[in-house]
């Protein structure tokens, strides 16, 4: 073949080959549970460093919030995943919903619960001393029924609900009111000067998963891989988020929720490090994400003994460990 004849096929190549399309990514969704905030990190970071396109994956993340209802988009097919709770597939098992959690990213919930300094209450037995204990309906029905078989003291009399206030709790010193690790203790404190004490349920025997990726099961039945690489994805992002330039990540995070600051996200991620939120247990040596069916079945049998659950209810519907304790990411920690 001549000189020109390679010159005109090899032009002839190159704009073949940008005319034709590249690999397409998967379009899914992501549903979380509240507004934006760096206990969503990971995924935010996952789509601001490009880990999930790395994955094939156009992943889109819709917001949460009071008025949002993305557990209700998971069941009806709008939404792909799902941001679950410590009780979300365990009650669709119980309704008979087809929910499966594929990941637990938080191997401890951050739920607390905050006293006054310097009231006499010094241990997680000390609160039920408490004039009053402000928390939510949930918590009044799940760990509020665990404190009261679990702990001596402890009252109905005592619940009072919590609005999303902390006024209550901050005028009355011999209160108690509930909140999340990583808020709570720093709306507090940026209040009123002083550092409440803290007591994580997680470390005083309350053990559910939080922050799980929740699925329909019919989804893992017919695209496991689409499920694995979302999954190896948002691991992969957490890593990062904790251990690497998170700067992107955080202007996403506020670009969606604007009254987030830069303070409170630094609040957050130390507390998550420091209490081990994504870090503890199985996570340590197979990596974030990690769940078990011994701590699943602990949980659960937890639930059984304050009757939130028939014992013979089938709690493995609820979870499948498939996709998880692979080691995944664990190079990216610094």
């Amino acid at each position: 073949m001549s000189h020109f004849l390679k010159s005109l096929a090899a032009s002839a190549a190159v704009c073949l080959s940008a005319s034709l399309p590249a690999h397409a990514l998967d379009k899914v969704s992501f549903g979380t549970n509240w507004l934006a905030e760096p206990e969503h990190g990971g995924y935010y970071q996952a789509v601001a460093d490009g880990t999930y396109k790395k994955h094939g994956l156009d992943v889109t993340i819709v917001q949460g919030g009071p008025n949002a209802a993305n557990s209700a988009l998971l069941i009806s097919g709008k939404i792909e995943f799902y941001m679950g709770g410590e009780m979300g597939s365990l009650n669709a098992v119980k309704q008979d919903i087809p929910l499966v959690d594929v990941a637990a990213m938080f191997q401890k919930d951050p739920q607390v619960l905050m006293a006054h300094p310097d009231e006499g209450i010094e241990t997680f037995d000390d609160l039920a001393k408490a004039s009053a204990i402000f928390m939510g309906k949930d918590g009044y029905l799940t760990y509020f029924e665990w404190m009261k078989v679990n702990f001596k003291g402890f009252q109905d009399e005592q619940y009072k609900p919590y609005n999303f206030n902390p006024g209550p709790f901050i005028a009355d010193k011999k209160s108690v009111q509930q909140g999340y690790l990583t808020s709570e203790p720093y709306a507090v404190e940026k209040e009123t000067g002083w550092k409440p004490k803290v007591f994580l349920l997680a470390d005083n025997g309350f053990s559910p998963y939080s922050t799980t990726v929740s699925v329909k099961a019919d989804l893992i039945a017919s695209n496991p891989d689409l499920v694995q690489r979302f999954v190896d994805a948002s691991i992969e992002g957490w890593y990062n988020y904790l251990y690497g330039d998170n700067k992107a990540a955080n202007d996403l995070i506020k670009k969606d929720n604007p009254e987030m600051t830069d303070e409170q996200i630094a609040f957050s991620i130390a507390q998550m490090k420091e209490h081990g939120i994504l870090e503890s247990d199985e996570a340590l040596t197979k990596g974030i994400g990690c769940m078990t069916d011994e701590k699943y079945k602990k949980f659960f049998d937890e639930m059984v003994k304050i009757k939130l659950f028939d014992a013979g209810m089938d709690y493995k519907k609820a979870f499948t460990t498939q996709f998880v304790c692979k080691g995944v990411g664990m190079s990216l920690k610094k």
